[in-house]
């Protein structure tokens, strides 16, 4: 099985930083796409920002120029790293990694526990 493990949630003033981080461990041939994805209460969970596994980055509208996705394949790690917060960021971040356990087989999604966010006006 896979497990993934994020950490780097917190309280932030508006304007401030936070990085994320979430690292796959367990059992598996290889991960392709890497993501964040967030949900605010009350609303579905949207995509924050994917990575291919040839690094090619992806990004909602919301956070263009603002976020910064990366990720370390020796690690099996991701990263985001927030800038420039809105409250409107304000939210519990899932790390996702579209993971292949046998070689051969297809690739599933697989999901963070989630970390929270939270962006002081």
């Amino acid at each position: 099985q896979v497990q993934l493990v994020e950490s780097g949630g917190g309280l932030v003033q508006s304007g401030g930083s936070l990085r994320l981080s979430c690292a796959a461990s367990g059992t598996f041939y290889s991960i392709n796409a890497l993501g964040w994805y967030r949900q605010a209460p009350g609303k579905e969970r949207e995509l924050v920002a994917t990575i291919s596994s040839g690094s090619s980055t992806n990004y909602a509208d919301s956070v263009k120029g603002r976020f910064t996705i990366s990720r370390d394949n020796a690690k099996n790690a991701v990263s985001l790293q927030m800038n420039s917060l809105k409250p409107e960021d304000t939210a519990v971040y899932f790390c996702n990694a579209v993971v292949q356990l046998v070689y051969g087989i297809s690739y599933r999604p697989y999901w963070g526990q989630g970390t929270q966010v939270t962006v002081s006006s």
